[in-house]
């Protein structure tokens, strides 16, 4: 059986794993923008600027609305909550293993 919220995740990945896909994010965070306002700092076409954007839309991350000839995109910052709390069990898991070997070389400092 295969666990839809673990491909949820991939795909939300997958998206993040784009440096122009993150900064694109990153200018939705401000306000709405159309696809070539997301192109603009760029050196890309629209249509690539359209590929990078359905991605995003794909792992559920930016809504796109068209007015028009105009496609005004949306940051939908939903999933990453699942991409944090995955992260936040490793962060629990590394501080627990920092706190023990902490704890050891204390405890071997004690000793001398």
């Amino acid at each position: 059986m295969v666990d839809n919220s673990l491909d949820r995740l991939d795909v939300v990945f997958h998206a993040l794993a784009d440096s122009t896909r993150r900064s694109m994010l990153r200018s939705l965070t401000e306000r709405q923008h159309s696809v070539g306002e997301l192109a603009a700092p760029f050196e890309i076409s629209l249509a690539a600027a359209s590929k990078h954007i359905k991605v995003l839309e794909r792992a559920g991350l930016v809504r796109r609305t068209v007015h028009g000839r105009t496609h005004i995109c949306s940051l939908e910052a939903s999933p990453l909550r699942d991409g944090a709390e995955w992260m936040r069990f490793y962060e629990r898991f590394w501080n627990a293993s920092l706190d023990a070997l902490e704890a050891a070389l204390l405890e071997e400092d004690q000793g001398d």
